[in-house]
């Protein structure tokens, strides 16, 4: 009972608030309907998309295999240039290249840039320079730099018209010969992409390309007016930077298709708001209405008059028996094109198309019979300019059942964008058909929708990419039952041709037929690419024909869009370029044999450009001799300067400049510094290479002559060596020869003396004498001995000394003569510092100097003497100082470390330290200098090896 009341009170609400219960209803019928209309626009949209993306994308795979038959064609020419450098039966070959290629309209051979050869035959280009012509040098250089075969323009063809040049570098033994080229007229290359066979109302292509001079973007087909603000997608060539855009032409296409959705949807939430409004009319308003009936009458007709007026579809009141027409709306008469006036002269037959109007007529007269009650059907109006107009009738007639029927009322919507729009898409996927069955490539339609589940049963789909093929590999069952869980929809001719089974049926029940241990592999990838999530991949592979031969193929493998998450539609072609492998094979193996002959050379063999410098080619050895790799050779142009040896760079670089433009060969000797630091030298012969009477390039060889110089080095230094040997030997004669001589000279004039005699005593003294000499000549012959064992003894023990350490011995060891003489002695030598000497030399020398600087101290001062150390262009510096008497320079600088030689009055000096001292130094491959001034001090330096 409580339940009733509150029920009650509830509908009363509503009852007694009918204009707020009609609004409430208004606005929750919008909300159910309007998602239903959203969902419409989507679906369209993705229609609308997944055309235009088919479309592209046959485009792009025509596209595609017209540059790859430009490639082939280049690379054909390519292969007739022998190694002269000269065409082999241009004429022939061109002829059948372009008579069996539709899709180009020229071929040329541009020796060093230079056109020289053209079919058809074209005077004009004869001769034209395209290396430095401006308009076209950019990018011929940009396809010399890639090393591929490159697309230029669209560009203006010197024969009339616009076109696309394809230039492949071509290279004979190792340098730069000049491009093999293809010429494709622009409305060649749009009629082989399927450009112009593709004509629809809905969209345009456009084609364009950015300048490389000015970075605009140009465009080159018609209507190019920016639509930016439209609906378009975007096709990227690579290989020439060009674009295809597919656009739009209605801006507000989509919107315009739900529009008389919208609007109907409005309205009919609107009459059915006024309906629910009269129902909920109260009994005491129903008097009232009974009251005011009359105006109600008008203000109902006004209402319906402003509905009728103003709708957004087209509204008439037709008679139902003769088929004029009562009253139309103006949107009624805007769709058709004729005024008030004239409809109201008009029936309906007189706009419905001939070929619709029997049906019309028949269907209208069920509607009259009583058989039906309500009607709709779409059929075709004449507009007033003679155009077909599609439309959406719904018939409401205004007669009761069982009545004559009397009129009705139309109301017309304008479906013809709609039905255009389903005429587009039939065409479409006619045309999609079309393009799949005639397509010059072969082309599969695959499900790998089973296969993609079976993958994630078994737990592959997003594993490591290397994981998975590690699977495949081990597991071949898995890879055969994978084979059969993809399903072919479809092929098309070209898989005919390529396979040859009995018929199509076969090649689509037979996969695991074409497939073999070679196409197995392109299969596994295919399964890795899907594991990966990956929607594209390309590879080669071979497929084995039923007929039992091989062929090369280049597969692609793309996932339809709309199908990335199930994969229930792959495309897959299937190119056969068996020919192209071939030809291939040939080139890299002539490639290969020119290699293997260069690598056999001792030598570095090389090619530079003449003005850069930059380097082209370098053999194998360049990195067995020097240890830097291809890469770093060709760089830069400043590789080959900057690993010249600092001390010969500038006469290198120099030389190289200067003969390079004076002589046509040349070469010359220079140190280079390899890339683990050792210094190399290279004998670098050099020639230039002239093309139309230009210098532009160097070609030569680098000779290792490192070991011949050393050896050349060994022999000068054994020459060096004899010299000074000699020199000393000369010295040593000439010393032994003046002290025995005088000597002997004493000697024998002593002993005619003593013969000759008079007294014993006389005689006595002479024998002193005689003694005295002989004592003389033994210490000269000991002196002499000492010589001789310093500059013969060749196996002297070296040890690492330190210097300051025997120093220290040294003055402990004439510790006397420096109290006697109150000498002072700074030691300031490092303790760090250490030489690998003779230890007897060593202390020989360091007691020499030291006692010398005692014993010949100045009279008027204490001795001084300082002694430092220091490392002087990587040598070892020992430096004597002292404050003595000095030695005169002038006087007696060349008799300095002479035998015998003294420049003081020293009682004990006898002229030989200096000497036996300078001999120790010497054996041991070190230098001593000296500076001194006559009662200033003495400053000896001693250079250890």
């Amino acid at each position: 009972m409580k339940i009733e009341n509150k029920w009650s009170k509830i509908t009363g609400w509503f009852i007694s608030r009918p204009r707020l219960s009609t609004f409430i209803v208004f606005l929750a019928l919008l909300v159910l309907i309007c998602p239903l209309v959203l969902q419409r626009y989507e679906i369209i949209k993705e229609n609308r998309e997944q055309e235009m993306s088919n479309i592209l994308h046959v485009v792009q795979q025509n596209l595609n295999h017209s540059l790859k038959n430009c490639y082939t064609t280049t690379i054909s020419l390519a292969m007739i240039v022998n190694d002269n450098g000269e065409p082999e039966n241009f004429d022939a070959l061109a002829k059948v290249l372009v008579e069996s290629n539709p899709t180009i309209d020229a071929v040329q051979l541009v020796p060093n840039g230079i056109i020289k050869y053209t079919y058809p035959n074209n005077p004009d280009l004869i001769d034209f320079d395209i290396l430095n012509t401006k308009s076209v040098r950019e990018e011929a250089l940009e396809t010399i730099q890639k090393g591929k075969i490159h697309f230029a323009g669209p560009l203006k063809l010197k024969q009339g018209g616009l076109g696309v040049i394809g230039r492949l570098p071509v290279y004979r033994k190792g340098k730069f010969w000049g491009f093999s080229a293809v010429m494709v007229r622009l409305e060649t290359l749009f009629k082989s992409s399927g450009i112009n066979s593709i004509k629809d109302s809905r969209y345009y292509f456009q084609f364009s390309k950015e300048n490389p001079k000015t970075g605009r973007t140009e465009f080159f087909l018609p209507n190019k007016e920016n639509f930016a603000d439209k609906y378009f997608q975007v096709l990227s060539i690579p290989d020439g930077n060009w674009k295809v855009y597919l656009i739009s032409k209605n801006k507000y296409g989509l919107i315009s298709e739900i529009r008389p959705a919208l609007v109907l949807t409005v309205l009919f939430c609107f009459i059915f708001s006024l309906f629910l409004t009269s129902l909920l009319k109260k009994p005491a308003e129903l008097q009232l209405l009974v009251h005011d009936q009359k105006n109600k009458i008008l203000n109902d007709e006004i209402k319906f008059k402003s509905i009728f007026d103003h709708a957004a579809v087209g509204i008439a009141h037709v008679d139902s028996r003769t088929g004029c027409l009562i009253e139309v709306n103006d949107q009624y008469s805007r769709m058709l094109g004729y005024t008030f006036e004239e409809m109201r002269n008009m029936s309906f037959r007189d706009i419905t198309y001939k070929d619709d109007l029997e049906e019309n007529l028949k269907q209208l007269e069920r509607l009259k019979s009583g058989e039906i009650r309500e009607l709709t059907i779409e059929k075709r109006y004449i507009h007033k300019n003679g155009n077909l107009i599609w439309v959406n009738i719904a018939y409401s007639p205004l007669w009761q059942e069982g009545e004559e029927p009397s009129s009705h009322i139309s109301i017309v919507e304008d479906i013809t964008s709609k039905r255009e729009a389903e005429d587009a898409i039939r065409k479409s996927e006619i045309r999609f058909k079309s393009l799949f069955e005639d397509s010059p490539i072969a082309l599969w339609e695959e499900d790998f929708s089973y296969l993609k589940n079976y993958l994630e049963e078994i737990g592959l789909i997003g594993k490591n990419r290397e994981e998975v093929k590690a699977f495949f590999d081990a597991n071949p069952e898995v890879v055969q039952k994978c084979i059969t869980l993809v399903k072919i929809i479809n092929v098309n001719n070209e898989c005919l041709t390529l396979h040859h089974p009995k018929t199509k049926e076969d090649l689509i029940q037979r996969l695991g037929d074409v497939l073999n241990n070679d196409s197995m592999d392109s299969f596994k990838a295919q399964l890795v690419a899907i594991t990966q999530g990956e929607t594209r991949l390309t590879i080669d592979s071979k497929v084995k024909k039923t007929d039992g031969e091989y062929r090369d193929i280049s597969l692609r493998w793309s996932v339809m869009p709309g199908y990335e998450e199930t994969l229930e539609r792959i495309i897959i072609s299937t190119e056969d370029i068996t020919a192209r492998k071939i030809s291939e094979e040939i080139v890299i193996q002539s490639q290969k044999k020119m290699e293997s002959l260069i690598n056999t050379i001792d030598g570095i063999v090389w090619e530079c450009d003449y003005n850069t410098y930059i380097f082209t080619y370098v053999n194998q050895k360049a990195e067995e001799i020097t240890g830097y790799t291809r890469e770093e050779w060709c760089s830069d142009g400043n590789f080959w300067a900057n690993t010249i040896h600092p001390d010969d760079k500038t006469r290198a670089v120099n030389y190289c400049a200067i003969e390079s433009k004076k002589s046509q060969q040349y070469d010359f000797e220079y140190r280079m510094i390899a890339k683990n630091g050792s210094v190399l030298w290279i004998r670098d012969i050099v020639n230039v290479i002239y093309e139309n009477g230009k210098p532009v390039s160097l070609k030569g060889i680098m000779i290792d002559i490192t070991k011949s110089k050393e050896a050349e080095k060994d022999l000068s230094n054994s020459l060096e060596l004899v010299t000074e040997q000699n020199k000393r030997l000369l010295n040593f004669s000439y010393i032994v020869s003046h002290n025995l001589r005088s000597h002997t000279s004493n000697i024998q004039s002593i002993s005619t003396l003593i013969e000759t005699a008079e007294t014993e005593e006389e005689r006595n003294e002479l024998v002193k004498m005689l003694q005295n000499v002989s004592n003389t000549l033994n210490e000269t012959m000991l002196n002499l001995n000492e010589v001789i064992n310093i500059q013969t003894n060749i196996n002297l023990i070296i040890e690492n000394l330190n210097i300051k350490d025997n120093i220290d011995r040294i003055i402990n060891i004439v510790s006397e003569q420096i109290a006697f003489k109150k000498a002072v002695i700074k030691n300031n030598v490092s303790p760090e510092i250490f030489v690998k000497y003779n230890p007897a030399y060593l202390e020989s020398i360091l007691l020499n100097f030291i006692s010398n600087a005692i014993r010949y101290c100045h009279p008027e001062r204490n001795p001084v003497i300082i002694l430092n150390s220091y490392i002087e262009n990587d040598k070892t510096v020992l430096e004597i100082a002292d404050n003595g008497l000095g030695i005169d320079l002038t006087k007696y600088g060349d008799k300095l470390f002479g035998m015998y030689k003294t420049f003081h009055e020293n009682p004990d000096s006898k002229g030989i330290g200096l000497f036996i001292t300078k001999n120790q130094i010497d054996a041991m491959g070190g230098t001593v200098s000296v500076e001194s001034e006559p009662n200033i001090g003495t400053t000896f330096k001693i250079y250890f090896k």
